[in-house]
């Protein structure tokens, strides 16, 4: 089998985005498949135009010229279905696996129509509200309705659609997609990467200042994640935990916000930044948290989207403490394999947390069911084979003709 993946971008650049494709693709590697990677003009990263990283060939496309949108995006559709047309010319792909957003979508019709070579459009979050989360778009404006209705667009020509979740495919068969043109491929976390836990790493924590309770935090630092009614709740929570301590790691759009905040607290000695730290290195600071927190705010965002970090805490043997929004009510049961705590309310995240921290009694337990979630149901090395059929069946129809 030969597989194309078309991508927004890629390793070496870090995000969930490039972690879950990387799981994708090692993973197919491994079970001797050919597999090869194409990168959009949005890659931002300086490149030659064909790169092997962590065993990875990446084909990488030359950033459009900058220009007011629609057009913008209309010339990087254009050049970047220019790429994967001429990289699939000479790779061969027996399918073309295009990744979210939907732009690449679009540009991955092109090299599928002149090869006719089946196309799998994984859909990782829909676009339009991906851009109110990340705070540049709105919910119902023009633009909202125009990339929602592109989206279903390009759901309808793609061969086979992949969600990373229930929510995602609800919402599509509201949208009167046929059941049997979708499947979940859910977030999975790879266990060669976090199959056994640090040790506390403490010349880590005594660099840090750490010597208490720690609630942690590590990911990006979007609106959508609450991490400003993280740091609100923070008095109360210090008021019943006296030695109750938060670190978050990582960074981006809302960092300088998020740290002016901080220091204006009533408890900012007890509130760590550390900015963002090596991928290699993520797992020492997981060693450091007692209780993973993630707070994300209610809206369709966070509701049809499952996250990734909560599942790589739980395979990191760490606790989770999460809103109560829809995408993490799959990954997490209530006081069974984590907690759950009202969306948008620094209160209860401060209640929720201090109960927590208050009894201890059946931490061991919690942390080896909700690990033992991500091995059974959540473990990429049995995640991917949900691929397999999908391609098989579309490689079968494309060779009937």
């Amino acid at each position: 089998m030969r597989i194309l993946h078309v991508l927004d971008h890629g390793l070496p650049l870090q995000s969930g985005y490039t972690f879950r494709t990387r799981a994708i693709v090692k993973a197919q590697l491994a079970r001797g498949w050919d597999v090869a990677a194409v990168t959009g003009p949005r890659h931002h990263h300086d490149a030659p135009p064909v790169e092997v990283v962590d065993g990875i060939t990446f084909h990488r496309t030359s950033r459009s010229a900058q220009l007011p949108a629609p057009l913008g995006e209309m010339a990087e559709v254009a050049a970047f279905g220019r790429r994967i047309t001429a990289v699939a010319e000479k790779f061969r792909p027996d399918i073309i696996h295009a990744h979210s957003p939907v732009l690449d979508a679009l540009a991955a019709l092109r090299a599928t129509r002149r090869l006719r070579v089946p196309l799998v459009y994984e859909i990782r979050a829909f676009w339009e509200d991906a851009a109110v989360g990340n705070g540049t778009g709105t919910e119902g404006s023009l633009r909202y309705r125009a990339t929602r209705a592109l989206e279903g667009w390009a759901v309808k020509r793609a061969d086979a659609v992949a969600v990373i979740c229930e929510g995602l495919k609800r919402d599509l068969l509201a949208r009167g997609v046929a059941p049997e043109r979708i499947m979940v491929s859910p977030n999975g976390v790879d266990m060669a990467l976090f199959g056994d836990p640090l040790p506390r790493d403490t010349a880590l924590a005594e660099s840090l200042g750490l010597d208490g309770e720690v609630i942690g935090f590590i990911g990006s630092f979007y609106d959508y994640e609450g991490l400003d009614d993280l740091i609100a709740a923070m008095p109360a929570l210090v008021a019943e935990r006296e030695k109750a301590q938060l670190l978050l790691v990582g960074g981006g759009p809302m960092e300088e916000a998020l740290r002016r905040q901080a220091a204006a607290s009533p408890v900012a000695g007890r509130i760590r930044f550390v900015g963002r730290v090596p991928h290699q290195e993520v797992e020492r600071y997981y060693s450091l948290v007692d209780v993973l927190a993630y707070p994300r705010k209610k809206m369709r965002l966070t509701d049809l989207v499952t996250p990734l970090k909560p599942l790589e805490a739980m395979a990191q043997g760490r606790l989770v403490a999460a809103s109560d929004v829809g995408g993490h009510r799959e990954l997490i049961r209530d006081g069974d394999t984590g907690t759950l705590f009202a969306a948008d309310d620094p209160a209860a995240i401060a209640q929720a947390l201090a109960r927590l921290l208050a009894d201890r009694s059946g931490w061991d337990d919690r942390r080896a069911r909700a690990r033992a979630f991500v091995e059974r149901e959540r473990n990429w090395s049995s995640n991917i084979s949900r691929y397999e059929p999908v391609y098989q069946r579309l490689v079968a129809a494309a060779a009937r003709g």
